[in-house]
Order: C-alpha cells, then structure tokens, then sequence
C-alpha cells in the first residue's frame, strides 16, 4: 500500500471510531483533494478549539470548495460534525472532518 492509500484507511479508521459512515468513493475523493497537506502532520489535523482554524474552514472549505451560503448554518454543522468526531479527540484528521462536512451540507456532488 502506499502513502495515499495509508492515508485513506487511517481516515477510514477514525470514521469508524467516531460512528460517521464512510462511503469509499467520497472519503478518496476527499483525500485527494487536500493534497499534499494529506501527509503533512501539522497540516493533516484540525484545532477545533481555535476560532481562527474554524474561520478557515468555514471559509475556505464550506464557501469556497462547496459552494456554501454564508449563514449561522455553517457554524451549526461545523459544531455538528465536531461532537460527532469528539470534542476531546486531540487528533481530528482534515479529510474526516471535511468528508463529515460535506456530507452534512448535502455537498457530497462536488467529490464524486
């Protein structure tokens, strides 16, 4: 197996952990599209408890990637999606995060 694929069943694994279903096809498309920061360790987690790293994925992630709408809307699914994967849980991988985002939102059509 190679890098990616390591990437993708570690992510596989924590969705598992956290109770959130995986479908294969969304979860690969979501690791590819982190790139490289897929294996950058600093870049590979998530701070849930910093404002400014929330503000970027609402940003970045929900506006710009899937074409959200500015709203409190956003914030209640990053909420969401935070309990789901464990307030405490110091290792919140991106690609799990953003796969349980996207699915949340309804925007699984922009991956696959």
């Amino acid at each position: 197996m190679g890098k990616f694929d390591d990437a993708v069943e570690s992510a596989k694994a924590q969705c598992k952990a956290c109770k959130i279903p995986v479908n294969d096809e969304l979860l690969r498309a979501v690791c590819k599209s982190l790139g490289p920061s897929l294996y950058n360790r600093d870049a590979r987690t998530v701070a849930a408890s910093q404002p400014s790293e929330i503000a970027t994925i609402r940003k970045n992630f929900l506006i710009k990637k899937l074409g959200c709408e500015d709203s409190p809307k956003l914030d209640k699914a990053i909420d969401k999606v935070i309990d789901k994967m464990g307030r405490s849980n110091r290792n919140k991988q991106r690609a799990v995060m953003y796969y349980a985002l996207a699915r949340e939102m309804k925007k699984e059509d922009v991956f696959v």
